[in-house]
């Protein structure tokens, strides 16, 4: 089984592509995590985590839901991560994650997609996107025969500034830069509620029609990148940038 969490699109097209090829029932977790939902779930076929690479590592409430959610019959488990550049160290704690859970870790890969983090970051317009996505099929590919072929993702070698990343500067940059205080509205918002209703984790309120976050945010970017008038901004950064969703 394949289980994705996605907020602008990338994870969700390279789950949508594996389960394609392998014939593999996929599951988006938005709603398993909005709703605190951690009935437990079964697969004969190896589990597949695809998700998105939040400072090198998979995001902090995968990570929870995985812990408070049993996984049975199938015992392998692979982890795709979409991401802007590298995971760094992120298999060291993916595998105590499984040692923990019982599982047998069959590796960490990554998949170079489009930068979505338009908190920090320039976004790509859409032909320079498709351009970023289909130099990734070969990518996409190469995971799909690991997993057809049962055999482990190949280990790749970790740097001193890769460990750096996904342990130090992860455990800071969450308290330091992943909240919601920059989010704000502008004039353009029509009210329609969808920031709201796609939200993971339900931060999102309506209140005299426009939306108001509360302290509960994963950054997924869902909200401003999704919003249909490009109302949503985040502080001075995102004007005039791209709004991006997976073009495929």
């Amino acid at each position: 089984m394949i289980l994705y969490f996605s907020g602008t699109g990338n994870s969700e097209y390279v789950a949508k592509r594996i389960e394609k090829e392998i014939k593999s029932e996929s599951l988006n977790l938005f709603k398993k995590i909005r709703n605190n939902d951690y009935s437990s779930l079964t697969s004969h076929n190896p589990w597949i985590i695809v998700v998105p690479t939040y400072a090198w590592r998979i995001p902090h409430i995968v990570h929870e839901w995985l812990i408070k959610t049993e996984l049975h019959g199938n015992k392998d488990i692979y982890f795709v991560m979409t991401c802007g550049g590298s995971n760094g160290d992120s298999g060291k704690y993916l595998n105590k994650l499984c040692l923990d859970k019982g599982m047998n870790y069959k590796g960490c890969t990554s998949i170079i997609m489009p930068e979505n983090y338009i908190a920090l970051f320039k976004t790509p317009d859409k032909n320079e996107a498709l351009k970023i996505i289909e130099q990734a099929q070969q990518s996409i590919l190469n995971t799909i025969e690991y997993i057809r072929s049962d055999l482990s993702f190949p280990e790749p070698e970790i740097t001193f500034k890769d460990k750096l990343n996904s342990s130090f500067i992860n455990t800071i940059f969450y308290p330091m830069f992943v909240h919601s205080k920059k989010f704000y509205v502008t004039e353009e918002c029509i009210s329609c509620g969808k920031c709201e209703n796609i939200c993971p984790l339900g931060n999102i309120k309506l209140q005299n029609g426009k939306p108001n976050w509360g302290e509960n945010c994963t950054h997924c970017m869902a909200c401003i990148c999704r919003c249909p008038k490009e109302a949503i901004e985040y502080g001075k950064h995102s004007k005039d940038i791209s709004r991006y969703t997976c073009p495929k």
